[in-house]
């Protein structure tokens, strides 16, 4: 897999995107991660890639052009399944999604910034909006690295036990439930008696109910 991010503050993805899972992919050829500077992309001498917006509203938004031309090049060497610009207007990311787009071969991230994008980038360009969640951010950098690391730890081979990703919170509309680890007993805190059993038919029927009890109480909505 290959994700293409495109930003007008590439160093804000650096750290994100070189750490534990994510640069564990790309070390291993499983994923390819490439940020581009969109400014590179800028006619202007200063590299500009926003000005103010028509009919006077306050702030600043990021020009089409700059963003027509790193897109189209990007598109003139491959075909890419998903253009997708992080938004808060956009669809919430689930699991399911990140599931589905685990499978894509090329995908592209478009990150917002300042007052919003030429609107016409929406409209033409990006054929995805996709949103973390219900507030705004200054940009759309950490909502791109999201979107990456929720993909590519589901890619067969980055992660050592696939059996662990696909038990994660969210996979079948259930949290998660407790997971423990040594010692048995710390400060009179036990572990439940059930996960030592060595039982494992009772172990996978606990874990069930206990999920099922965690969503009733913290997010009865999955449920629905």
């Amino acid at each position: 897999m290959r994700i293409d991010i495109l930003t007008v503050i590439p160093e804000m993805l650096q750290g994100p995107l070189t750490c534990s899972i994510l640069q564990r992919a790309q070390d291993k050829g499983l994923a390819q991660i490439v940020v581009h500077n969109l400014r590179d992309y800028s006619t202007n001498k200063h590299r500009k890639v926003d000005d103010y917006p028509f009919g006077g509203e306050a702030g600043m938004v990021m020009q089409i052009e700059p963003v027509d031309r790193c897109i189209s090049a990007l598109k003139a060497q491959r075909d890419y399944d998903d253009i997708i610009f992080t938004s808060p207007d956009g669809e919430i990311l689930t699991q399911p999604m990140a599931n589905a787009m685990s499978m894509a071969e090329n995908l592209m991230i478009l990150c917002g910034h300042y007052k919003g994008v030429d609107y016409r980038i929406r409209e033409h360009l990006v054929t995805r909006e996709i949103s973390i969640g219900d507030y705004v951010l200054t940009g759309g950098e950490l909502p791109a690295a999201i979107i990456a690391d929720a993909i590519v730890r589901l890619i067969p081979g980055v992660i050592g036990d696939e059996q662990s990703a696909l038990s994660d919170s969210f996979q079948d509309n259930l949290l998660a439930p407790p997971v423990y680890t040594r010692p048995a007993e710390y400060k009179g805190w036990q572990v439940p008696p059930i996960l030592l059993s060595g039982h494992q038919a009772r172990i996978d029927d606990w874990r069930h109910e206990q999920a099922v009890e965690r969503t009733k109480r913290l997010r009865p909505d999955l449920l629905k």
